[in-house]
């Protein structure tokens, strides 16, 4: 009964073991691999802070490890992944999981307070 109590204030502790575990993976990558894959990783936290679901975030990192270990497997170079531009790698593997984000619900309630708005002035000025 804790635990569900844990889980309502802080967020799954099942998926918290998972990200453990996937950024224990990522440190156990070689060299050069290791530095890329944090360098990504950084840049998904600051760019994906909106996605909501844990579910999501996980297997997004679950599959972003399993890219770089086969990358190690294979010897496939760091730029052979990332090609020219990180950035825009990151942000291409990153829209393959936009789930349910928090501005989802900021874009509905401006949608629905603007229908508000419109329907209430347009009562009165009639």
């Amino acid at each position: 009964m804790a635990a569900k109590w844990i889980e309502t204030l802080v967020g799954s502790l099942e998926q918290k073991k998972q990200y453990k575990h996937h950024m224990a993976r990522i440190e156990a990558l070689p060299e050069p691999y290791r530095s890329a894959a944090k360098a990504l990783q950084r840049y998904f936290m600051y760019h994906q802070g909106g996605i909501l679901d844990g579910d999501t975030l996980i297997t997004m990192f679950g599959d972003f490890v399993d890219l770089w270990e086969r990358a190690v497997a294979d010897g496939t170079p760091v730029r052979a992944i990332v090609g020219d531009d990180p950035v825009e790698f990151a942000e291409t593997f990153l829209q393959a999981y936009s789930g349910k984000q928090w501005i989802d619900k900021e874009r509905e309630r401006l949608r629905k307070a603007i229908a508000a708005a419109s329907d209430n002035g347009e009562e009165k000025s009639a």
